[in-house]
């Protein structure tokens, strides 16, 4: 007997979602962003799944975890009106809370076919680097959720407010130092890790380096077509001349990346 195909119920899932985000204030910028980034991840996922030509099983369940991903911000906002991750581990919060002894999950989805590779891919999508995964249907919604977070992060870092980014405007961001060790991560071309930033300056150049850990060549084709790179860099007025060569230099390097 032919197997029968598993058909992924986006929109009841979207459905459900809005229900659970009646909990939390909307009016509040950082719960607004949030619920604005979850959609728009939702469609660079499907975006990128379709460029990479997957199943449409696949494209709709990389537009779940897409719906889910961050489902564990709302509660970090709300307690912490923060999205340091000190105060929270957003992704492993977000997983224990769809996938611990209540089962949220099944308010979302009624199949558990895809559990296992929902909840690693949440689990793991803020992880410094993405490890420990030897499946490699999972490994692969692993590596879109994670593409997909960072392409709307481009649109984030230049739509939002800094007062709401870094509770802080863009010329104080512009007048800081990149720390020491913020500047050896972008010089080894890979991510900075979040306890080396000091300064609003070392914030703003990690968000570039995240751009050194894409996995997809479709992911970087989007990032090319809309000049995301350089229109982050050139959101910020530098009034170091120090401030300016690096980030000239972490532009050339992530474009030299681009290439392949």
């Amino acid at each position: 007997m032919e197997k029968q195909e598993l058909h992924i119920d986006f929109e009841a899932a979207k459905a459900a979602f809005e229900t659970y985000l009646d909990e939390y204030d909307r009016t509040d910028d950082k719960i607004h962003l949030k619920i604005v980034h979850t959609y728009c991840v939702v469609d660079c996922a499907a975006e990128i799944a379709t460029r990479m030509h997957l199943g449409q099983e696949d494209v709709q369940l990389a537009k779940i975890i897409g719906l889910l991903h961050d489902i564990g911000r709302f509660e970090q906002i709300r307690r912490f009106h923060s999205f340091e991750p000190g105060t929270m581990d957003h992704a492993v919060y977000g997983a224990e809370l769809l996938f611990g002894p209540e089962k949220m999950i099944r308010r979302f989805v009624k199949e558990d076919t895809f559990d296992k590779l929902i909840e690693t891919a949440i689990a793991k999508h803020s992880d410094f680097r993405l490890e420990g995964i030897s499946d490699a249907h999972t490994l692969l919604h692993a590596r879109l959720i994670r593409d997909a977070d960072k392409l709307d992060n481009c649109r984030v870092k230049l739509e939002e407010t800094m007062e709401t980014l870094l509770d802080m405007d863009e010329a104080t961001v512009g007048a800081s130092p990149i720390s020491e060790k913020v500047w050896a991560s972008c010089l080894a071309g890979e991510s900075v890790l979040s306890a080396d930033r000091v300064s609003g300056m070392d914030y703003w150049v990690s968000y570039l380096a995240l751009y050194f850990d894409i996995n997809f060549p479709e992911t970087w084709q989007i990032i090319r077509e809309n000049h995301y790179i350089d229109r982050i860099a050139a959101r910020v007025p530098y009034s170091r001349e120090d401030t300016k060569e690096k980030v000239a230099h972490l532009v050339a390097a992530l474009h030299q990346r681009m290439k392949g």
